[in-house]
């Protein structure tokens, strides 16, 4: 890997999910940790959710894009993939920003898991009460 030419390296986040992306040129293949992207993510959703930014630039067939991602579940991952590649497609080409603009792909979804408070079961959840 040593003469492949990187056109852009970003991070993407969702959740406690990190994901670093490299976009190099290619035919549209997505590598996730080493693995085939229908393999690291089986559900069909979320292969749908990590190639949305490609399908709207209509760059899925100019790019290879190879991701590191941890942390998190499997939806946060995919959310965090999704997040880095459309920051890297910006990265590539600057007048792609309408596009992901409107798809949403840039900004950072910022819920979080909420603390679990004490004398709650969870972070809302308590006792049931009873008056009597």
């Amino acid at each position: 890997m040593a003469g492949v030419q990187v056109v852009a390296m970003t991070s993407g986040s969702r959740k406690t999910a990190v994901a670093r992306v490299r976009l190099v040129p290619g035919v549209g293949k997505i590598t996730v940790n080493g693995k085939e992207m229908n393999a690291y993510f089986p559900t069909s959703p979320l292969q749908v959710m990590v190639r949305q930014p490609l399908l709207s630039a209509k760059a899925d067939d100019r790019f290879d894009v190879i991701v590191s991602v941890a942390g998190g579940g499997f939806s946060g991952q995919a959310g965090a993939v999704r997040h880095g590649i459309a920051r890297a497609l910006l990265a590539a080409d600057e007048t792609l920003r309408p596009a992901m603009r409107q798809g949403g792909f840039l900004t950072r979804d910022p819920r979080e898991k909420e603390r679990k408070k004490y004398g709650l079961k969870r972070a809302r959840k308590a006792a049931q009460y009873s008056k009597r």
